[in-house]
């Protein structure tokens, strides 16, 4: 097999994996290494707990689940693509994967994602306890994931729980137990958020996904799927918008925190109103634009954590 098409189409840096050697290649692209934008996605709700529980000056702490969310997304996603290996065979977009395509064992598949899991240990023992075992209950909800597009029609909502984790971890690494409620609401919206994006991504897939018997929110929402990204990024919002209101106090501090969320509206709106389901490019550019969405999310945590 040529070493171009040992790089998968929708790699984000093609041509610093076309430098790599071979073998590097193939475990780098196993760990979606060359494809940022899935451990943004991890990183952001982490930054958010931060941020809003007035962490704003643990750069330290940032730095550590920064490393965390890199490598624990790469191990996330070599546990995916083992136990989907039969599946990502039967997909065009996934077929040239490592493991798929016969490049990587099984056997070096396991021995990488625990090498990446040892690193995230290290980043685990820098927390505080509490925050330690928070992160530590997320080990179920990832162990089941890879399995719920066999059984349900709604895998991006399992997703959700998963991969808007770090919200937790980040609030209570700051803040220890204090004012769970605003938690609470905060999570919602990053659950919400995060079935939205994916539900995007999935576009991608339909018709194979449909071909295979797997379930997906892409195809549960049929022909109404920008209803239904609208609807899941409107309650996003109206969470954000209760718990800021919240930590708050209403009244003035409320307003402004209010107005800190507009331009993460805006930018949601922006991709409801562009998104094309029947176009996979434009489907992926949208998805991707969720890197910057969790900027301006940040940005708004910052403003109202720290008000």
């Amino acid at each position: 097999m040529s070493e171009t098409v040992q790089i998968v189409p929708d790699s984000e840096h093609r041509g610093i994996m076309g430098l790599l050697p071979a073998a590097a290649r193939d475990y780098a692209s196993l760990a979606r290494l060359d494809r940022p934008i899935g451990w943004w996605l991890l990183f952001w709700p982490c930054v958010w707990g931060v941020l809003l529980a007035g962490g704003a000056h643990r750069w330290g702490l940032l730095l550590w689940l920064l490393l965390g969310s890199v490598v624990m997304r790469g191990a996330g996603c070599v546990y995916n693509d083992i136990v989907d290996v039969d599946i990502d065979r039967r997909v065009a977009r996934t077929a040239l994967r490592p493991i798929a395509s016969g490049r990587v064992s099984k056997k070096s598949a396991w021995a990488w994602l625990i090498g990446l899991c040892l690193i995230g240990l290290v980043v685990l023992l820098q927390l505080r306890w509490q925050a330690q075992v928070v992160a530590l209950g997320s080990l179920a909800l990832v162990a089941a994931y890879p399995f719920m597009k066999r059984i349900t029609g709604w895998p991006q909502a399992w997703l959700g729980l998963v991969f808007t984790w770090g919200a937790p971890v980040g609030w209570v690494e700051v803040a220890g137990l204090a004012h769970l409620s605003t938690l609470a609401l905060l999570y919602a919206g990053c659950w919400a958020w995060c079935m939205a994006y994916d539900t995007i991504y999935a576009l991608q897939d339909r018709e194979d996904d449909a071909l295979v018997g797997i379930g997906s929110s892409a195809l549960s929402f049929g022909g109404h799927v920008r209803i239904g990204v609208a609807g899941l990024y409107t309650f996003a919002v109206a969470c954000w918008a209760a718990d800021f209101w919240m930590l708050r106090g209403g009244g003035a501090g409320g307003w402004l925190a209010l107005a800190a969320l507009l331009p993460v509206a805006l930018h949601f709106l922006w991709q409801v109103g562009t998104l094309k389901q029947d176009d996979g490019g434009n489907a992926l550019a949208r998805f991707r634009s969720n890197r910057f969405a969790g900027l301006l999310m940040a940005l708004a945590c910052l403003v109202v954590g720290n008000a």
